[in-house]
């Protein structure tokens, strides 16, 4: 049920409402400070600047070339810093508690084992470490009265030969703070489908996976990952469009593959600050989620890679609710989609819905109610 009346969110409730992240990378997300000083401790000598400002805008110009490939240069500076136990821990601690004060209530974080691998940690000691990060920064996000809970998705890279390893080590964990499976990397010439022992596995073992696709690729990106892999979420997805005809009198006509996307409710991961870096789109105005919104795919917005971008989920949101006009119910249909897609038990995605995300808006919405009956009886005084 929506409100009576438009309730368009100010900067400061869109931070406080309670938001879902689906998309966001461990090594897309570092503080410029900590990369200085666990380059600083580990002896790398490789980053471009030494001052956490003039680090952070050098990540962003980087990423903001319009091309997949160099955006994903930028992170051999992250990933050369996170190849320590002690480094992961850290990095993992502080993802949960920025997103916690960004007012992200549940996050999927993912990352690629195989990428920390370079001073001798093995697979799993990655894995442990990470997992134990997560849960002490959702522990300082609790002492500071935020309530998080991040589930990690284990990544393999699509040019690499190590997806099955990757896939079974995620299955291994699933009990112990890991919620799925992913490939990503280059979209271009390295197909899911190169992977298909790795999605079997996992369908076999009843275990959930999302798939970069329809990113930096089109349509058949988003057609093997879905009827060949058998993904359970697109990660972007936003090629999708390219599958949706808009005639000149605004009559709209879906493609055979955008139907059974929007039929069959598969969530769609999208992020448009990053899609506006990579290419995938020309401007917000023009990022195909207005379309898909008013269609009723099952949309999500994302951050993708929040040190690179510069952004965090609530500006994502409050970039949107500024070009299409948002309100609070566009933002609670949002988050409401993105905890439904969530890999967790279903009983635990209702209870989120039905608990926090909810009671969450409905307070904010009630905020709008008092200052407007204010407004009127200081008007009228």
């Amino acid at each position: 049920m929506t409100s009576p009346t438009p309730t368009f969110p100010t900067t400061d409730q869109i931070r406080r409402a309670p938001k879902v992240l689906l998309h966001d990378h461990l090594d897309g997300g570092l503080r410029p400070g900590t990369i200085i000083e666990l380059a600083r401790d580990t002896g790398y000598r490789a980053l471009p600047e030494t001052e956490p400002d003039k680090l952070g805008i050098w990540f962003r110009d980087a990423a903001d070339s319009g091309s997949l490939e160099r955006y994903l240069e930028t992170f051999a500076h992250t990933c050369a810093v996170m190849q320590t136990r002690d480094a992961l821990v850290r990095v993992a601690a502080e993802c949960a508690e920025d997103l916690a004060e960004d007012g992200v209530v549940y996050a999927e974080v993912r990352y690629a084992p195989e990428q920390h691998l370079d001073k001798g940690l093995t697979l799993e000691q990655v894995v442990e470490a990470v997992n134990e990060g997560f849960r002490l920064g959702e522990r300082r996000a609790r002492e500071n009265g935020r309530r998080i809970r991040v589930g990690a998705l284990l990544t393999a890279m699509r040019h690499a030969a190590r997806a099955l390893e990757i896939a079974e080590l995620a299955n291994r964990y699933r009990d112990e703070g890991v919620v799925g499976f992913d490939i990503a990397g280059a979209e271009a010439g390295f197909p899911p489908t190169r992977h298909l022992d790795a999605f079997e596995y996992l369908k076999r073992e009843n275990n959930h996976f999302t798939i970069h696709a329809g990113e930096a690729f089109g349509l058949p990106s988003i057609w093997q990952a879905l009827q060949w892999c058998g993904a359970d979420r697109l990660g972007h997805g936003v090629r999708i469009i390219d599958d949706i005809e808009v005639a000149d009198d605004g009559t709209v006509t879906l493609g055979r593959l955008a139907a059974y996307v929007r039929d069959k409710r598969i969530p769609l991961e999208l992020c448009p600050t990053s899609n506006l870096q990579t290419g995938a789109a020309a401007s917000y105005a023009e990022h195909p989620i207005g379309l898909l919104r008013r269609l009723h795919f099952r949309a999500t917005v994302n951050t993708d890679n929040r040190l690179m971008s510069g952004t965090t989920l609530s500006q994502e949101f409050e970039r949107l609710t500024g070009t299409f006009g948002y309100t609070l119910d566009d933002m609670q249909w949002f988050t409401v989609n993105a905890m439904k897609s969530a890999f967790i038990p279903f009983d635990e995605r209702l209870a989120m819905i039905n608990e926090v995300i909810k009671p969450g808006y409905a307070e904010l919405k009630s905020e709008w109610l008092f200052t407007q009956t204010a407004a009127t009886s200081g008007s009228s005084s």
